[in-house]
């Protein structure tokens, strides 16, 4: 097993446990996208337990955003229903720390920052397809060149619940126009993962005026022939929380995901039957 800090070209080709055992070390502390092949990557919210209820309803009203696939008991931190050995305080490379709905720091390991009564949400993340598209044989230009896929504010908005609302955050790829088809019974599949693609074509329309400048994330260019795609984003209760301004919440930073145990290659029905 790897030691010290990989590159990620060398950690891509590692097994699951290689690339956790460098990500709880705090030696791999960039983006998850085209690790861990075969495996649910999911985006982390944590919060006191008196929002918890109010946050589950905002999953629950805004499944294709916020798919939610796992809960924590409240004040532990061992989520055993995505792994055997998954601690949401140091599994991901990288958490984002909101003080009154205000982004206060970045930091890797939030074991000091832990408390009783925090409750942690796995939320299904667009990473998980990427792996069966490019098993298809589509590019995806941001895994290529190492880069965090371009996120963006929409004019979409999402249904209330409680304190929490706001946009609907969109990802982008750009593809060519004529394997959009095929990428949409795809992505389909994979209903905890975002599902197929929400828009296609002109960006102004949900409410971007510069693809060039991603709201999180790194911007990827759209070519000649290529059509950019949207997919609902992850990061959509990272404008809620802003919105609900908790005393104190702890999310994934952007493209820094949990990478869970739970195999990719599932759909709906297969889902509901590892439930029961």
């Amino acid at each position: 097993m790897l030691s010290v800090a990989p590159t990620y070209e060398t950690l891509k080709v590692q097994p699951l446990d290689a690339v956790r055992h460098q990500i709880r070390a705090g030696h791999y502390t960039a983006h998850t996208a085209g690790l861990a092949n075969g495996f649910l990557q999911t985006n982390v919210v944590i919060l006191p337990q008196r929002l918890a209820l109010d946050f589950m309803r905002f999953c629950q009203r805004n499944p294709r955003p916020c798919p939610l696939v796992g809960v924590s008991d409240t004040g532990h931190p061992l989520m055993a229903m995505l792994g055997g050995d998954i601690d949401i305080r140091t599994d991901v490379p990288r958490y984002n720390v909101y003080r009154n709905g205000t982004s206060a720091e970045q930091v890797t390991d939030i074991r000091q920052l832990w408390r009783d009564d925090f409750v942690a949400f796995a939320l299904g993340c667009s990473f998980t397809f990427e792996h069966a598209l490019m098993r298809a044989g589509h590019r995806l230009r941001h895994i290529e060149n190492n880069s965090t896929v371009p996120m963006f504010r929409t004019n979409r908005d999402t249904v209330r619940a409680g304190p929490f609302g706001g946009s609907t955050v969109g990802s982008m790829r750009s593809l060519p126009k004529s394997e959009i088809p095929a990428v949409r019974d795809i992505c389909a599949r994979y209903p905890h993962a975002h599902g197929a693609p929400v828009y296609w074509g002109d960006p102004a329309e949900i409410g971007i005026s510069d693809i060039a400048r991603p709201d999180w994330g790194d911007p990827t260019p759209v070519n000649e022939g290529e059509v950019p795609v949207f997919w609902a984003c992850g990061v959509t209760p990272q404008v809620a929380l802003e919105k609900a301004s908790p005393e104190i919440c702890i999310t994934h930073t952007p493209g820094h995901m949990l990478i869970t145990e739970i195999k990719d290659e599932y759909d709906q029905e297969k889902w509901s039957e590892q439930e029961r």
